[in-house]
């Protein structure tokens, strides 16, 4: 699996890079201009009142005016609250519009994850996903609210007050620039490290957070294995890497605040010296002295923060980055330009021809799929069997396109499955898989999950639930706390497999689709609840087209006729009797299924006598 994309087209400058959000700020941006000219106007506010300063001094302090002092106070006070009133705005107009921008960011970046392929999902971690969604949407909400509008303000507010610095002196102006010109020099190297270190740590928070994810759900297996001990290591090492990252980070932070805070303090001694021995000369008045150094002051918080806020820019640069790695992808499962709808389908199901590679195989490898032939009759139930690595569970992947062939094609009624919506597509065909997954949702919802034609609550939609779970022989449901509707844990594990399994079965026939596509959905069952399955599977499946990988012998007693893939091809078909009477490879696959089936229900036997005991 894989959490980055290294390419050099994926490093674009800085700017780029943030100029690509621009999408997503543009129906805000008024508001954030708005946020950003209140604080400018806060900013010159505070450059403003040395210069008043200067005229209290010179003049009412000078003179011993009480009542002018009064009024120079007075002048300086307002300027302040009047700083604080645009401080106040800022905030007030960048806060909605950044949390609308992290809005429109998540539903995008969600949206996006459903639309790509499952060959997207299969290389990349789960941890770097969540991040991603998480941690670097949310960094980029702070900068645009924070970050980005400071950054601004105090760039120019550096600049003007740096040009009123000569105002006093050109002399004083000319020390204070040169001296804070290192600074420069400084962010350009820090901009070099920080960068790559910011990236490094994201990623690195990301496989934690894969690692996190995999014990959690994988608990009941480290706690079988005694394997806590094992994974508690891998985590503290990738933690331990995460904090040597960060450490890392910390130390290019620091050294970018060491000249930060150096080289002002630096400039204000050499203008200090400069200033009086200036008014020593008497080319500078003191009121003039007091004032330049009061605007100096002023300028400090503006100059120190751009260590800061230029780290913040670097992150949030990444963050992007990160973001744009997945919106990047090329989705390749789309629908058609010109669309063909074949209204109701019949159910003809056929592979003409059919290869299929995944997309890290080896071109020294055969195609795992090479050159299947096979048709689904309309309501006809095919079986599917095939030693382990035949390609079986590859196959049933295709129909709905989860993968997409890469030779030959599949049809449904004649059509090629590509030249249908998926949506389309999707409502004809519904699947079933040997892992059933459900969501932390109601046992209802999970089981109407394919039906968003019914009106939630509906008497059709009752009778739709009732009708499939009776098939799938789940009627364990009334017996949990608010039976339907009861809540049901994190993918199922609240549940037994057989019983996920089932309620994973009922969804698939609560869909109602013309062609039922089901890998192995009763392995987990007991040898009584899965006869009683078949029974109720036998009356749906009389006018669906259903193709189903048998990895039991009592499940080929669902087929009308049978399907032996050997080796990515299928080499043999016919009814179970002929298969078993004429094809000696489909005798071993046989004989190797009822062994396992032996073995299954011997294990059922001992959790049986268990339970009684």
């Amino acid at each position: 699996m894989t959490s980055t994309v290294d390419s050099p087209r994926s490093h674009p400058s800085t700017f780029r890079a943030l100029a690509r959000l621009l999408p997503f700020a543009k129906p805000v941006l008024p508001r954030l201009i708005l946020g950003g000219v209140s604080a400018l106007i806060a900013s010159l506010l505070a450059l403003s009142i040395p210069l008043v300063l200067e005229s209290v001094v010179r003049g009412p302090i000078s003179s011993g005016d009480l009542a002018l002092i009064g009024w120079g106070a007075a002048a300086i006070l307002a300027l302040g609250l009047a700083e604080a009133a645009m401080v106040w705005l800022r905030r007030w107009f960048v806060l909605g519009p950044a949390t609308m921008v992290e809005y429109d960011l998540r539903q995008t970046f969600y949206s996006r994850l459903q639309r790509l392929p499952v060959s997207f999902h299969d290389r990349w971690q789960s941890g770097q996903l969540l991040s991603r969604m998480m941690q670097d949407i949310s960094m980029l909400r702070r900068w645009l609210a924070f970050g980005l509008v400071l950054l601004v303000v105090n760039v120019i507010t550096i600049a003007v007050g740096t040009v009123l610095l000569f105002r006093w002196h050109w002399l004083l102006g000319t020390i204070f620039l040169v001296t804070s010109a290192p600074l420069w020099y400084a962010g350009y190297r820090f901009e070099k490290t920080y960068g790559s270190l910011a990236r490094q740590s994201q990623d690195q928070a990301g496989d934690l957070a894969t690692s996190v994810e995999e014990s959690v759900h994988g608990i009941r297996v480290l706690k079988a294995f005694g394997r806590g001990k094992h994974a508690l290591q891998k985590f503290t090492r990738q933690a331990e890497t995460l904090r040597e990252t960060e450490l890392s980070k910390a130390r290019a932070i620091g050294w970018i605040w060491f000249w930060l805070v150096l080289l002002p303090d630096v400039a204000f001694a050499l203008c200090l010296g400069a200033g009086i021995y200036l008014a020593a000369l008497g080319q500078l008045q003191s009121a003039e002295l007091i004032a330049f150094f009061t605007m100096a002051t002023v300028l400090r918080w503006p100059m120190e923060s751009i260590g800061f806020l230029f780290s913040f820019m670097l992150d949030a640069r990444t963050a992007t980055d990160r973001l744009y790695e997945v919106f990047d992808e090329e989705n390749t499962i789309t629908d058609p330009e010109r669309p063909v709808s074949i209204g109701h389908a019949r159910g003809e199901l056929a592979f003409e021809g059919v290869h299929f590679r995944y997309q890290d195989a080896a071109d020294r490898e055969r195609d795992l799929l090479d050159g299947v032939d096979l048709v689904l009759r309309p309501g006809e139930t095919m079986a599917l069997v095939g030693l382990t690595g035949s390609g079986k569970t590859t196959l049933t992947t295709l129909p709905t396109r989860l993968y997409d062939v890469t030779g030959g094609r599949v049809t449904l009624d004649g059509v090629d499955v590509r030249d249908l919506t998926i949506k389309e597509l999707r409502r004809h065909i519904g699947m079933a898989f040997e892992d059933a997954t459900l969501f932390s949702q109601s046992v209802r919802d999970n089981v109407l999950l394919g039906r968003e034609d019914l009106e939630p609550g509906s008497a059709e939609a009752e009778a739709v639930m009732r009708e499939a779970l009776q098939v799938a022989q789940a009627s364990f449901v009334e017996d949990l706390p608010d039976g339907v509707d009861t809540i049901i844990g994190e993918e199922g594990l609240s549940l037994s497999g057989g019983q996920r399994q089932r309620l994973a079965l009922a969804r698939a026939v609560a869909a109602r689709p013309a062609v039922l596509v089901l890998d192995d959905p009763l392995s987990a069952l007991d040898v009584d609840t899965e006869a009683l399955v078949e029974d109720a599977l036998r009356e749906v499946l009389h006018a669906t087209t259903a193709l189903v990988v048998a990895h039991r012998p009592s499940t080929v007693t669902l087929a009308d006729r049978v399907a032996l893939l050997e080796a990515g091809r299928v080499t043999a078909v016919g009814t179970h009797s002929d298969l078993l009477r004429t094809n000696e490879h489909y005798r071993h696959v046989i004989s190797s299924l009822e062994v396992e089936e032996a073995r299954l229900r011997a294990r059922h036997q001992d959790e049986e006598w268990e339970v009684n005991l």
